[in-house]
């Protein structure tokens, strides 16, 4: 399990847990099968001017964290390094508001879930429906 040190409270989406060029970086490799720090540099150059070395220095972190795994092909001058992450987005997304929200669980318990059950009008139905089974296999699991 991948962990993320710091969580930014005013971030949104993927810049809770990433900077926001780290947020990038993985949004393109997220959509790739695995690209090289050039060719994610050239990709986020077409937004805004940024320097291979700064594209470096980010995957190379991501690389350290956990987030990315490189492999080489080719060889000699035409070897070229590959980065791809090691989770889905979806899986990442997963596991990391799992961990978030057993850990303010665990830490403030029912002023979490008051929060989140106040929250609930905006849920889709078929988690409520969900939610709805898992409470009842709660109270039939209490009555035996």
């Amino acid at each position: 399990m991948m962990q993320i040190k710091r969580l930014n409270m005013n971030g949104e989406g993927l810049t809770r847990f990433f900077g926001p060029l780290e947020a990038k970086i993985m949004d393109i490799l997220w959509s790739s099968e695995g690209l090289t720090i050039k060719e994610v540099q050239s990709l986020l150059n077409q937004e805004s001017p940024i320097s291979v070395n700064a594209v470096m220095t980010v995957m190379n972190r991501l690389l350290d964290k956990g987030h990315l795994a490189k492999s080489k092909s080719g060889a000699g001058r035409t070897q070229a390094a590959k980065f791809r992450t090691l989770q889905s987005r979806e899986q990442f997304l997963s596991e990391q508001t799992k961990e978030v929200s057993q850990g303010l669980i665990q830490e403030y318990g029912s002023l979490v879930v008051n929060h989140m059950i106040d929250a609930l009008d905006e849920v889709d139905p078929e988690v409520i429906a969900k939610l709805e089974r898992k409470l009842q296999q709660l109270k039939d699991d209490r009555r035996k």
